[in-house]
């Protein structure tokens, strides 16, 4: 097991090296550099000596490989560069959105798993009934509405109808991270919910379940302790790849809730054509999901015997 993730790590690090030089090399391709940037959010006119000193002093005037060395240098010090609006260090900037978006994400999650695993699961095991054509026919409902609509339905009603719940901001304790957090739930739930119910049903079609019926196994062991199991599996995979997705900013709800965290930041960087913190926010993206996909791949040994018995043979 600790070769299978040595191996898995270093097979990582030619994966996030590219991810930067892909990220530094778009964020060059533009005809303004960092300097005219910069000239353009100061509000003023600067003189061309100056620019040329400023150029020389980021190491600009240099060629493009050689300033992606020196980047990338000071990159694994931890020196992300200085906001070109702001004029803040980056990293600290960075670090300041993360716990709004790190609560919004544990909370969306675990709502999520509330929701979806029960209803799936009851929708397989009562599969053709009234009940399970309604919680499909809500699930198909949720999965198709965008979650600007939803957003804005439940700021409607929850909001300015009941006057139960603030409208944006975080300011507001544990209120405020409601709307945000049913906006997302509603519609991974409901992406889900369809996902587990296809999972249950295909391992109730299964031999081992058959065998344990005719062994006098009750439904709900056989459940509880055969099909649940098994069906974890494709239901950690879904779950992995939505942390890594919420832990990433989810920019439309953040915006829309005024949610100050790491998507609201990423989208008022790329219309400030703020390219240190650009380059900062893909670079978090691609480690959050190199990690969550190790993460997973760790967790389906533990799951699966079968990818241990074949990693152990090979």
């Amino acid at each position: 097991m600790q070769k299978y993730v040595i191996k898995r790590l270093l097979q990582l690090v030619p994966i996030l090296l590219g991810i930067t030089l892909l990220s530094f090399l778009l964020m060059n391709t533009g005809t303004a550099d960092a300097i005219d940037v910069m000239e353009n959010a100061a509000g003023g006119v600067m003189a061309e000596a100056e620019k040329a000193r400023l150029r020389a002093e980021l190491g600009l005037d240099k060629p493009l490989v050689q300033q992606y060395i020196l980047w990338l240098g000071n990159l694994l010090r931890g020196d992300m560069g200085k906001s070109f609006v702001s004029g803040q260090p980056v990293f600290a900037t960075f670090l300041s959105k993360l716990p709004a978006t790190i609560y919004l994400t544990v909370t969306s999650i675990l709502l999520t798993v509330c929701l979806s695993i029960p209803l799936g699961v009851f929708s397989a095991v009562h599969q053709n009934s009234w009940i399970d054509y309604l919680i499909r026919f809500l699930s198909f409902l949720g999965n198709s509405l965008p979650n600007f609509f939803v957003s804005l339905l439940l700021i409607y009603f929850f909001a300015l109808k009941l006057h139960f719940l603030p409208v944006m901001g975080n300011a507001g304790g544990w209120k405020s991270i409601l709307l945000p957090t049913l906006t997302l739930a509603l519609a991974m739930a409901s992406k889900y919910t369809r996902q587990v119910r296809a999972t249950v049903l295909e391992e109730l079609n299964k031999d081992y379940v058959q065998g344990a019926r005719a062994r006098g196994v009750s439904e709900r062991k056989i459940l509880y302790f055969s099909v649940l199991r098994s069906s974890m599996l494709t239901i950690s995979t879904l779950l992995a790849l939505s942390i890594g997705s919420l832990l990433g900013g989810t920019a439309i709800v953040e915006s829309i809730f005024m949610w100050d965290g790491v998507g609201k930041m990423a989208v008022d960087a790329i219309a400030m054509r703020d390219y240190p913190v650009i380059q900062v926010y893909v670079i978090w993206m691609a480690i959050i999901y190199v990690c969550v996909n190790l993460f997973t791949d760790i967790l389906y040994h533990y799951l699966d015997p079968r990818i241990r018995l074949g990693q152990e043979e090979a």
